[in-house]
């Protein structure tokens, strides 16, 4: 039998606390490579073309929810942020997807080295055309009524792209006198056709623009929705296929790729048919959502068009954009617009801010344009030494 006084010897004894060894070899490679996966991943981030704008829409949402106050929501008694919640974001990303859809489209010709200025116009003329023909069909089904919709707004918005496209390579005339000219065509034509009215849509369009997707009667999605894939699409087209590269391309020295064997005509018509596609795709979810269609819709688009694709990044020398930075253009756009109304600040100011970021994106670019071939220069330099 124990001892009493062994049995409280043991039992006061201290607990001994286990050793933890050091870490191993191992272990600090295991550190050092995440560290330089982190370290690799910031730059890439930082360098990203995307960064400086996504930086600018974050800073300025966090300081517009800062200004922005609260109010306290009738129904559910919870306090909201008169900017960040999901009403006013949504209605934003509706706001943004005509600019950002047209925007794509437009980044698309600027790169090729030319403009097209009658995005707006071309919505306008497929929005009538489109709301025209529906009503001449006369009832159909939900599913027919759609697809006749889309069909007919995007052969409009094709056919105005397709004539851009032959008047600027068949005339030899600058793209920026072309499109000025049909500018004011298409508008003038949707204008007589719809004799100034504004003509409804069947409420089948309206039920799949303003479709809740269970989110909410009062939340819209599917312009959000369509603006992602529009941009998913460019995106892919510039940086994963031959025909963008070849956009590039001709943006960049078109008289190189002559020499090389590209057709520079052929390419100039495809950069204006995917332009009037753009506007027709844009037309169709406009009129589908609003309900009706008029010859003064989307009348001066075509300058937050192509100030979204400026503020982007595009070049107007050609050569270079991206079709997300013109996605993220059109949201910094729709952003200062609705700071001003959320400030209750003069509607006036809107003009005067949009200019004023515009001028300062074409100057940033070139002087960005000017670092980067000074830096390749003293390059050159140091290895000729």
């Amino acid at each position: 039998m124990e001892s009493p006084v062994r049995s409280r010897a043991a039992s006061s004894a201290p607990e001994v606390q286990p050793v933890h060894p050091l870490p191993t070899v191992v272990q600090r490679a295991e550190s050092r490579h995440v560290l330089a996966l982190l370290r690799r991943a910031g730059r890439a981030i930082v360098h990203a073309p995307q960064f400086g704008l996504v930086a600018v829409l974050l800073l300025g949402g966090a300081a517009l929810t800062v200004a922005a106050g609260s109010h306290t929501d009738p129904i559910s008694g919870a306090t909201v942020n008169n900017f960040l919640n999901k009403y006013t974001l949504i209605q934003m990303a509706t706001d943004a997807s005509a600019f950002a859809i047209m925007g794509v489209g437009a980044t698309i010709v600027i790169i090729a080295g030319a403009i097209d200025l009658s995005v707006g116009a071309v919505y306008a003329i497929a929005g009538v055309t489109m709301a025209s023909v529906l009503r001449a069909a006369g009832p159909m089904s939900p599913t027919a009524t759609v697809l006749l919709g889309l069909v007919t707004a995007l052969g409009v918005g094709l056919a105005c792209g397709l004539a851009n496209g032959l008047m600027v390579i068949g005339l030899g005339v600058h793209s920026f006198i072309i499109t000025l000219g049909t500018m004011w065509i298409f508008r003038g034509i949707a204008f007589v056709a719809s004799r100034a009215e504004s003509i409804l849509v069947p409420p089948a369009l309206t039920n799949v623009a303003k479709a809740s997707l269970g989110l909410g009667t009062a939340v819209d999605p599917v312009p959000l929705l369509l603006t992602l894939a529009v941009t998913a699409l460019g995106s892919i087209y510039l940086t994963r296929t031959v025909m963008g590269r070849h956009v590039f391309a001709v943006g960049g020295n078109p008289e190189a790729c002559r020499f090389s064997g590209l057709s520079v005509r052929r390419i100039q018509l495809g950069v204006f048919v995917v332009s009037g596609l753009a506007a027709g795709l844009a037309a169709f979810l406009g009129a589908s959502y609003y309900g009706s269609a008029s010859s003064s819709d989307a009348n001066g688009y075509e300058l937050y068009v192509i100030a979204a694709a400026v503020v982007g990044g595009a070049s107007l020398m050609g050569g270079k954009g991206s079709a997300v930075n013109a996605t993220l253009g059109a949201l910094l756009i729709v952003l200062i617009r609705q700071a001003i109304r959320t400030l209750h600040l003069d509607q006036n100011y809107e003009w005067i801010i949009i200019g004023t970021a515009m001028i300062l994106a074409v100057v940033l670019d070139q002087g960005s344009t000017r670092l980067l071939a000074w830096r390749l220069a003293r390059r050159r330099e140091t290895r000729s030494q």
